[in-house]
């Protein structure tokens, strides 16, 4: 299978406000898709990618955290435990982190790359990733998170995100 080099869409490109769709079944386009995502995920050194992220609104997202690689297809998170605040980054909020409360521990239930069903009990770095991406399917970002204060030291560094998304 071939994969195709995609290209991921920065801060103020509105994909990634856009709200995604649900996936009938996953099938061959589907798998092509994540093997995509998953490269071009890998080749921009991050450890998740939202479809949205890549302009396409299906709800679909790939992650790696070192522990090898997860298609998640259709994610809903059933459960949460505990809560904690960690700094976050984004692939295309280039240079930004936010602080960012999340629970520590989740149960997301979804479809693999195979349309097998999948409940999946997470934590730590990986329970962080899921609430992430799944934050893309529904249009929310990292910035979305941020206090006031925290919002005016970002906004010269999102205007100038913006800006090279406008020119690109």
């Amino acid at each position: 299978m071939t994969t195709i080099k995609l290209k991921i869409r920065l801060y103020g490109d509105p994909c990634l406000r856009k709200k995604s769709i649900p996936v009938p079944e996953v099938g061959p386009p589907e798998r092509a898709l994540i093997q995509s995502m998953m490269a071009t995920m890998h080749e921009h050194k991050g450890i998740g990618l939202a479809a949205p992220q890549v302009c396409i609104h299906q709800r679909i997202f790939v992650a790696d955290i070192g522990e090898g690689p997860l298609a998640f297809v259709n994610p809903k998170i059933i459960r949460y435990f505990g809560s904690g605040v960690l700094e976050e980054g984004c692939l295309s909020i280039p240079g930004v982190t936010v602080m960012v409360r999340r629970p520590e521990k989740i149960v997301v239930r979804y479809l693999d790359e195979h349309n097998q069903p999948v409940e999946k009990a997470c934590e730590a770095l990986l329970a962080r990733v899921i609430q992430h991406e799944t934050d893309h399917l529904d249009g929310r970002l990292i910035v979305d998170y941020a206090g006031f204060k925290e919002r005016i030291k970002l906004r010269k560094q999102l205007k100038a995100i913006q800006e090279s998304q406008e020119m690109q």
